[in-house]
């Protein structure tokens, strides 16, 4: 029989080891120096798909889901950003593939650029439309939050050029080559044992992004649509939302031999946090429901450092576009957890500030310089 002088005891032990399990918790501290190196950087995220989340919930209507408020279906709102650090984002204007079929991909594609274009406009305090890496820096240095699109897909230009152009002019800066489902001029990952990467088309709608400076995103698509597309570009790519396939092999993360070419090239990975592209391999067929933490998605971001180099890699959440999330990363209020891992494994605040956005911003800035090179060329001809 317990006394009551041996439960007492027994609940002191009990809370002191609670004491030490949370002591010993970096969940629950983010150190005054990771959170001033933190603010001090341009936290540049490649992809986040709020814009699709409003679609689905709110068909598509900011009167019917308040972000001012916190949302809990949502990975962001306008109190967890207000928490996050986030300086500049790449809205993904995402549509399904599926629209091939119904014939209507630009048309949805517009929707849901409108819907970017009006969250900014309804919410001034918070966001600001950038067109330049020029617009981003002074955009974030006043306190907002710098925002471009990408076309998560090249289903959305229906095979035309003309409609590349259009979305560059509505604000696009990056289209993803394919989504989930190959085209006529780009094979997707889906595809991967076909071989195939990019049709002589593929290769001239490159150029002509090279040509605008929208920046060739390879995410999504096949490792010899990656290998083709950084043949023919002049400018450096990214990955708006990939991971390393040498730490979980899925055919959506980028393969150590395309890592090594991206100082070449001068693109950059930008890490997904999805816990089933960022969980190692053997644990995910141990426990198919495997969420990783924080720190796996650091492993990944060492990996690219490893293999590629400090000016190849970023950060590309996929908040608000993903089902599973790692333990620690579960919104967009976390991001400072990757800083305070990334400080623990000793990199320097200069470091930390490129992997935070710097990278990215430099990838946007050197496209910019040869879509110059390339229309006064252009010029030159006529």
């Amino acid at each position: 029989m317990t006394t009551g002088k041996h439960l007492i005891a027994a609940m002191v032990v009990l809370l002191v080891a609670l004491n030490i399990s949370r002591a010993e918790d970096p969940l629950l501290e983010i150190t005054p120096e990771a959170r001033r190196i933190h603010n001090a950087g341009m936290l540049f995220d490649g992809h986040n798909d709020l814009p699709w989340q409003i679609s689905k919930l709110a068909g598509g209507s900011l009167d019917r889901i308040d972000i001012t408020q916190r949302q809990p279906e949502l990975h962001t709102d306008l109190p967890k950003l207000k928490e996050s650090g986030l300086k500049a984002q790449f809205w993904s204007v995402y549509v399904s593939a599926d629209t091939l079929d119904t014939q209507d991909s630009l048309l949805r594609t517009l929707e849901q650029i409108s819907l970017v274009q009006q969250m900014v406009k309804q919410f001034p305090d918070h966001f600001e439309m950038a067109a330049t890496a020029a617009d981003v820096e002074r955009i974030a240095a006043s306190g907002k939050i710098a925002s471009m699109m990408g076309v998560e897909g090249g289903h959305s230009i229906e095979g035309s050029l003309q409609t590349l152009q259009r979305f560059y002019d509505l604000g696009v800066r990056y289209m993803t080559l394919t989504h989930n489902r190959s085209l006529d001029w780009a094979t997707s990952c889906t595809d991967e044992d076909s071989g195939k990467g990019l049709s002589p088309f593929g290769e001239e709608i490159v150029r002509e992004m090279n040509r605008m400076g929208m920046l060739v995103d390879l995410s999504h698509v096949s490792v010899q649509t990656m290998h083709d597309a950084l043949r023919v570009t002049a400018a450096p790519v990214i990955f708006s939302h990939s991971s390393a396939r040498a730490i979980c092999d899925h055919s959506r993360n980028v393969p150590d031999e395309i890592l090594r070419k991206l100082p070449e090239n001068g693109g950059v990975v930008l890490i997904n946090f999805m816990s089933g592209f960022v969980v190692p391999t053997e644990e995910l067929k141990a426990n198919e429901k495997a969420r990783g933490t924080w720190k796996t998605v650091v492993d990944h971001i060492e990996h690219v450092i490893k293999t590629a180099g400090i000016d190849h890699v970023g950060l590309g959440s996929d908040y608000d576009g993903v089902t599973t999330l790692p333990v620690g990363l579960e919104d967009v209020t976390t991001y400072p957890r990757i800083t305070q891992e990334l400080l623990n494994r000793s990199y320097t605040e200069s470091e930390i500030h490129q992997i935070l956005g710097g990278n990215v911003l430099r990838v946007l800035k050197q496209a910019e310089r040869v879509a110059e090179i390339l229309r006064s060329k252009d010029a030159d001809k006529e």
